[in-house]
């Protein structure tokens, strides 16, 4: 009896240890995410997040991230906005391709593209990012937003999840894209920082014409503009087809290959934002007034205008009155 009772004591500890196993793993990796790549291209795919913003419904997939095969590894373009997606991306790949996943070009440093570094840093892959990405690491800034996200998208986002520093920093002191190749395809990450954020990146695979463009080019919803000089966004956004890509794969959205006609939006709400919160400063309208008068209606439809679009029009009156003193 004493053996049986002994016996009895060992298999309920071991429940115990498993089930305190079990509880202090994260909720999501019990929780599988399968992504499904869409092929752009005869070597780059890319996964296309839901519309709208980020939410414990969608799983905080709600951006776009891509990769590109090589016949000596696989390049990465973002990393999506949790550590789950980061994992689903890699057992994505891997279904496509046995080749390792050599590198991750971080196209800047907001919450919906870069908390999946995590998972791609435990297989070994170089992450690249503009150094102007090191500013925004050590800011209260990126802590505040990672416990809003804790608080909004839990469990997908919880106290396991960090912000990673690049392995590389590229400074492009010399203003010239920065080239690579890598299993016979050659790459271009161009410079295009100071207009969505201080570290845009974009990755140009040149042998298939595909352009990842990040958050510099929505395609299909409102832009996330909050403070970001949109000046400079304008002028990039009559650079971004120097390069003449056959396809264009955005931050958000599907991916175009009609790049002139689907430019138009991004540069139109700009343009709009502008002109109408320019108009306010000059005639000394106050912001809360000049953003009721604004007639949104030809935007008001689009994905994620209730929740960026007062956002956006606050930092562009800002930014309009900093232009106006400055003038």
């Amino acid at each position: 009896m004493p053996k049986i009772m002994e016996s009895i004591e060992r298999s309920f500890a071991l429940g115990l240890v498993v089930l305190g196993a079990l509880l202090s793993m994260p909720v999501w990796a019990g929780s599988a995410i399968v992504l499904t790549p869409i092929k752009v291209s005869p070597h780059v795919y890319y996964f296309q997040g839901e519309s709208g913003v980020a939410s414990a419904a969608n799983k905080g997939f709600m951006s776009n991230a891509g990769f590109v095969v090589t016949s000596d590894g696989v390049v990465v373009y973002d990393a999506l906005a949790t550590p789950a997606l980061g994992m689903a991306m890699i057992a994505a790949i891997k279904k496509v391709t046995n080749q390792p996943i050599r590198k991750v070009v971080v196209g800047h440093y907001h919450a919906d593209h870069v908390y999946g570094l995590q998972a791609f840093k435990k297989v070994g892959a170089e992450l690249i990012a503009h150094e102007g990405g090191k500013l925004y690491l050590n800011s209260e800034l990126a802590q505040l937003r990672l416990a809003q996200r804790k608080a909004e998208i839990s469990p997908w986002v919880d106290d396991k999840t960090v912000i990673l520093p690049a392995d590389t920093w590229l400074n492009f002191e010399d203003k010239k894209p920065y080239r690579f190749e890598l299993g016979g395809i050659r790459f271009q990450i161009i410079d295009s920082s100071g207009a969505h954020s201080s570290e845009d990146i974009l990755l140009f695979v040149e042998n298939d014409k595909v352009l990842f463009a990040g958050d510099i080019y929505f395609s299909g919803r409102i832009p996330f503009v909050g403070n970001a000089d949109s000046r400079v966004w304008l002028k990039t956004l009559e650079r971004l087809l120097d390069v003449k890509p056959h396809a264009v794969i955005p931050g958000h959205g599907r991916y175009s290959t009609n790049t002139v006609e689907d430019l138009q939006l991004t540069k139109i709400y700009l343009e709009y934002l502008r002109a109408k919160m320019g108009g306010a400063v000059q005639n000394l309208v106050g912001f809360e007034e000049a953003y009721q008068q604004t007639d949104w209606s030809r935007f008001e439809n689009l994905p994620a205008f209730k929740a960026a679009n007062r956002l956006n029009a606050f930092g562009t009156y800002i930014l309009m009155e900093k232009e106006s003193l400055e003038k």
